[in-house]
């Protein structure tokens, strides 16, 4: 079902001129569709819609919203293998990538329903007057979140599903009572519009207001730049290059009316590698990360880009185990060939810096589109005097850092930049020795990682995907899990209205029974009468 058309609401239109298409980096070849960018009269339209649309929505009732974000996934599932076959045909990705990312998309649709259909996560918070209290009487104070207008979401290139039209960014902000405007990643815009037919064929079903939801096609920057600087958007959820996205999060400041940007970025994912770990594992931990460097061809913002080891003959071993094991590992499809040339000039530039040397890279010819997986070895000394080696190469890449002493490795981990994951390779009987490693690796980054691979980021509440800058413009949030509600939300404080005209998450009888801050104390109950002695605190 793809139209070549932006949806603006429920309405299919394309008035432009300018088209463009999609390329399949695995025929090496454009795909036939073509697409028509969004005209500056459309992306007034989408907006003013989006616009009307939050007066209704921001109010919709969680029942209301969770029925809505079901009914998209329904939608997506009921797509079947057309919307697989597109998918794969813009990304070079195989049809398993395909399902496994649905399935993770669909995870997050119904896991944002279920948060709104509880209500739990409004934050209700209530503190009863005391008006006998002296010398000053308290007076009533509630305080809940709600959501704070039109969001615009950018798709990513590496993620067609679950980080694009219908992923977390956009069931995140639908689920906070936000409308979506899409710019759909121009690789992957086939994608894109099956996915937006599913949303909009949602949002009719369940009676959501027109405008709710719009995706917006374009071959370049133009059409993402106007809708960031449009007054009427209020917040924008990105992820993909620190440069694109501090392109974006400059845009925003320099607004009139600055606006948040929740960009997830470059990262680069330290993996400190200790001795014993090494000495007693060496060949399965090679194995592992061998698959972790290639998986998806690297193309993954948790890849596995930096390994950091203390020199031991157990280090230089794992190093020769690691070569001699992702050459094994046959090359794969990279996303679009300006992807594969961005790899490999980057690949190439690290290369040619003073000291470090190439350990691993395919050498045999390999067919258009696919990469050399390589693993590049330095010195500490020397990584610390060389700020370009800390640069992310997307792709299946990994550089491996040889550290005199541990002082030296703590060293490395304080000057890096903000990072995405840190993980931590050790025996249960050391790792008690390395606690400022695991502090200054703490300072770094999101998410720690105590014998395992970074790849991979599970959707759950208790998941945190992001972390210090570049790797996300704003630590304090993630973009995975239902915790990613609280980008698109802001608190506001009710005094002393009458119970009749606060909202319902805040009135005395409690009438959603969700659970509440009351007096400082968790309940699900109606407001009982304070016991708090009148004295002033």
């Amino acid at each position: 079902m793809i139209t070549g058309k932006n949806y603006i609401g429920s309405q299919l239109k394309a008035s432009g001129n300018k088209t463009f298409k999609t390329f399949n980096p695995q025929l090496n070849t454009e795909n036939p569709w073509l697409f028509v960018e969004a005209t500056p009269t459309e992306i007034e339209e989408t907006v003013a819609l989006a616009n009307e649309a939050y007066k209704v929505y921001k109010n919709c009732p969680g029942k209301e919203k969770a029925a809505f974000l079901n009914a998209i996934a329904d939608e997506i599932l009921a797509l079947g293998d057309e919307l697989l076959a597109v998918y794969c045909a813009e990304s070079g990705f195989p049809k398993g990538r395909a399902e496994g990312e649905r399935g993770r998309t669909i995870l997050q649709l119904r896991s944002f329903a279920d948060m709104v259909a509880e209500g739990n996560w409004v934050e209700a918070t209530i503190d009863t007057a005391l008006p006998e209290r002296l010398p000053i009487p308290k007076i009533d104070l509630r305080k809940m979140v709600v959501p704070f207008g039109p969001v615009v979401v950018f798709g990513a290139s590496n993620f067609p599903f679950a980080y694009s039209t219908a992923g977390g960014d956009t069931a995140s902000a639908l689920a906070a009572g936000c409308p979506v405007i899409v710019k759909s990643h121009s690789m992957h815009v086939g994608t894109g519009e099956m996915v937006a037919s599913a949303v909009i064929k949602a949002a009719q079903k369940t009676n959501m207001p027109e405008g709710v939801f719009s995706n917006l096609n374009g071959g370049g920057v133009a059409v993402g730049g106007s809708l960031v600087r449009h007054p009427l958007v209020k917040g924008v959820g990105f992820t993909g290059s620190i440069k694109g996205g501090r392109a974006l999060f400059d845009l925003a400041s320099q607004r009139p009316e600055p606006i948040p940007v929740f960009a997830e970025m470059g990262s680069i994912n330290p993996v400190v590698l200790l001795p014993q770990a090494l000495e007693q594992k060496s060949a399965s931990w090679a194995t592992a990360y061998a698959g972790s460097i290639t998986l998806g061809t690297g193309q993954f913002c948790t890849n596995p880009g930096l390994l950091l080891g203390i020199k031991s003959d157990a280090l230089s071993q794992f190093v020769t185990q690691l070569s001699s094991e992702i050459e094994k590992i046959a090359p794969s499809c990279m996303l679009h060939p300006t992807i594969l040339n961005n790899f490999t000039n980057g690949k190439k530039e690290l290369q040619q810096q003073d000291g470090v040397t190439t350990v691993a890279e395919i050498k045999s010819e390999i067919a258009p589109n696919y990469a050399a997986q390589t693993v590049l070895v330095v010195n500490g000394k020397t990584f610390l005097e060389n700020s370009s080696l800390h640069q992310e190469v997307f792709g299946p890449f990994s550089l491996i850092v040889q550290c005199e002493n541990e002082a030296e490795l703590v060293a490395i981990i304080d000057k890096l930049e903000g990072q995405l994951t840190g993980t931590i390779i050790a025996e249960e009987s050391e790792i008690g020795n390395y606690t400022n490693v695991i502090a200054a690796l703490q300072n770094r980054v999101g998410r720690l990682i105590f014998n395992g691979v970074p790849t991979g980021a599970e959707v759950c509440p208790s998941m945190l995907h992001g972390g210090p800058y570049p790797a996300s413009s704003d630590s304090r949030f993630t973009a995975v899990g239902i915790h990613a509600v609280k980008r698109w939300i802001r608190p506001v404080s009710y005094q002393n209205w009458p119970n009749a005209l606060l909202p319902i998450e805040l009135q005395d009888e409690n009438p959603l029974g969700i659970l509440r801050l009351v007096n400082n104390k968790q309940t699900y109950s109606h407001i009982e009468k304070c016991q708090e002695k009148p004295s002033f605190a």
